[in-house]
Order: structure tokens, then C-alpha cells, then sequence
């Protein structure tokens, strides 16, 4: 990789910030569940829901971490609306290498919801960039709905696919 290690780990504590112009919405609970494919009343049913102990619907517990919803990002080349670093390490491939997910209470459709973004771990291994951050998803109240852990790693190209090389792009 072309940046040097120093370079990659100041990015250690870069942290971006996103609140929704809105509330969630129960129309937004109904779409996401629709899109997942989730029929649970729990996210369309007010009566279902009162009687199963919550105040009224709530949202799929990921709904939250969907922050395209509330970045007011323009898309990126892929259409993508979403939060990125915008880390660009040349000669390298993006590849999602997972996330944790940990809910500590429902997300209601009057919540507004705040997204803290922070880099905690940068680490080069094996010719690659591992890139680990930490969401934090807050109602308009301060309470911890969420956390995602998320890692992103950066491939060279040549591993990433053996007949891409940079001077084949």
C-alpha cells in the first residue's frame, strides 16, 4: 500500500456525526419491514403491540442502522447514499468484512435518531488495511438504542482478483 502505516492510523478517532430531519416514522417501519421481508405485527400493529408489552410499533431493530436514511448524503458512484469514510487507498478493493450488532431498546417511529460515527482500530496485516468503527444510534432523548461494529479491509487488487491489476483498470 502506497500511504504510510503512520498515515492510516491518525485516522484512530475520526468521528462524524448524523441526526435525522425527522422522526422515524411508522410509514419507514412499514417500508423496511416490507423490504425485508419481515411480517412480524410487532412493526405494523399498534394492538398487537400493546399487547406484547410495547407502548405501540416499533422498527426492525436494523432499520436504525440503515444511516442512509437520515445522512442527506449525495449518492456515490454505485448509488449509494450512505455513510463512508471516504478512505481512498489506491490500488486496493473495498470488501464489507462484517458487523456487530448489539440492541439495547426498540426504536419507536417518533424517535430522532442520531448516528456517532468513530474509527477505533486501524491495522495493516498480511498486505491489507483493516478499518474498525463504531456507531452509536441515540434517540432525541440521549438513550442508547444501538451500537455496529463494523470493519471494512482493503485488498490489494492483484489478491482481490488475480487478473485485475492496477494497470488493468
Amino acid at each position: 500500500m502506497s500511504m504510510p502505516v503512520a498515515e492510516f492510523t491518525a485516522l484512530i478517532g475520526r468521528e462524524v456525526t448524523y441526526t435525522a430531519p425527522e422522526p422515524l416514522g411508522r410509514a419507514a417501519i412499514r417500508y423496511f419491514a416490507v423490504a425485508v421481508g419481515d411480517d412480524n405485527p410487532l412493526y405494523t400493529d399498534e394492538t398487537y403491540a400493546r399487547a406484547h408489552g410495547y407502548a405501540g410499533v416499533i422498527a426492525p431493530p436494523t432499520l436504525i442502522c440503515e444511516t442512509n436514511q437520515f445522512t442527506g448524503l449525495p449518492r456515490d458512484d454505485d448509488g449509494f447514499a450512505g455513510h463512508n469514510w471516504g478512505i481512498e487507498v489506491p490500488g486496493t478493493s473495498l470488501v464489507r468484512g462484517g458487523n456487530t450488532y448489539e440492541f439495547h431498546q426498540p426504536t419507536r417511529p417518533a424517535d430522532i435518531i442520531t448516528a456517532a460515527w468513530r474509527i477505533v482500530d486501524v491495522e495493516t496485516k498480511g498486505g491489507k488495511l483493516f478499518v474498525r468503527s463504531r456507531a452509536t444510534y441515540r434517540n432525541q432523548h440521549g438513550a442508547l438504542l444501538a451500537t455496529n461494529d463494523e470493519t471494512l479491509i482493503y485488498v490489494p487488487l492483484a489478491a482481490a482478483n488475480p487478473r485485475q491489476t492496477p494497470e488493468a483498470k
